[in-house]
């Protein structure tokens, strides 16, 4: 049975259908990937996932308990990493997870090897006790996965895990996050914007507009581009694309002033595009197919760091989700 289910689930906000039929499973020990835009409908599906929001119409389920009408063994079943630092930084490492083992109802005879587990897995261990307000970022957002694992969640939730670091601390955070389904046996539901991400991930569920479009694994979705994905610059990009569209009878699009268009053969594509279009032609480039140009294709948009705003983030859950959960 999958970890997770979603049958035909709505949520509407007033005359706005901010989720619209959307159904999908999740096996468990996977690691799922939830890509879209901003106002796709990835936090308000997430949110009645966790148990923060109740849909209008539809069912979902967190292993094999609905998460309307069994939220509580849903709760105890989740741990969530939230976009913005939860963590009280004017406790310790230590602290901090001890906290979270008593709101959990952790056994006190296993508390202590609990946390010690989780801080030896993300690497934290001989900073145990320090001050969270001395950590870095990325130290922070190591901590909060370790936080989340302390009551032994099913499925953990990463919104956006490693959004506002630099490149090197989010390369060492995931080396603990594609751990995470074989060393605890979680399986982990994300979100992030970062294409190259999305590449760990066993299955990825493109949401826009409140729907999903498609859902795959990463080789399968790059396979539905059709071939090599070939980038040009052009002089008039509304007139190449015509004669492009005309001659090749493919569908061109455009990201950033670039025309771009997939083939089976790009090498062999490309000289008689140059042909064609003469001294239109400024730059040409070939690339395989990418998650992004799978994304941009699909959507007829790209996700952009700056598109990324507390709108899409879990800011106002995270208040419900404390006085839901008796938290403070």
């Amino acid at each position: 049975m999958p970890i997770i289910k979603v049958d035909h689930l709505y949520k509407r906000f007033g005359e706005t259908d901010a989720v619209r039929d959307i159904s999908f499973e999740v096996e468990q020990g996977t690691i799922f990937g939830f890509l879209g835009p901003n106002g796709a409908g990835k936090t308000t599906t997430i949110s009645i996932l966790c148990t923060l929001l109740s849909p209008t119409y539809g069912k979902a389920s967190i292993h094999g308990y609905d998460c309307t009408e069994q939220s509580a063994e849903v709760r105890k079943s989740i741990g969530i990493v939230f976009q913005d630092s939860t963590l009280d930084k004017d406790l310790t490492a230590y602290e901090n997870l001890m906290f979270h083992a008593y709101l959990y109802d952790v056994k006190k005879a296993e508390m202590r090897q609990r946390i010690d587990e989780a801080l030896r897995f993300v690497d934290l261990y001989e900073r145990r006790d320090d001050l969270v307000k001395k950590f870095s970022g990325g130290m922070k957002r190591r901590l909060e996965v370790a936080r989340g694992l302390i009551h032994r969640p099913k499925v953990l939730f990463l919104d956006e895990p490693t959004i506002g670091l630099d490149p090197q601390t989010r390369a060492h955070l995931w080396d603990f996050i594609v751990d995470l389904p074989k060393k605890h046996k979680v399986t982990v539901f994300m979100t992030t914007h970062y294409m190259e991400e999305a590449e760990v991930c066993d299955r990825i569920a493109i949401i826009d507009h409140g729907r999903i479009i498609t859902v795959g694994t990463p080789e399968e979705l790059k396979k539905t581009m059709g071939g090599d994905v070939i980038f040009i610059g052009t002089s008039d990009n509304a007139r190449a694309k015509d004669e492009i569209e005309k001659l090749f009878g493919v569908e061109v699009f455009e990201k950033e002033g670039e025309l771009f268009l997939t083939s089976a053969r790009g090498d062999a594509c490309i000289p008689e595009i140059i042909r064609a279009l003469g001294d239109m032609v400024l730059s040409v480039k070939l690339q395989r197919p990418t998650l992004n140009d799978v994304f941009l294709k699909m959507t007829g948009r790209a996700i952009r760091a700056e598109e990324l705003s507390s709108g899409d983030t879990f800011k106002d859950e995270v208040r419900s989700y404390r006085r839901k959960f008796g938290r403070g």
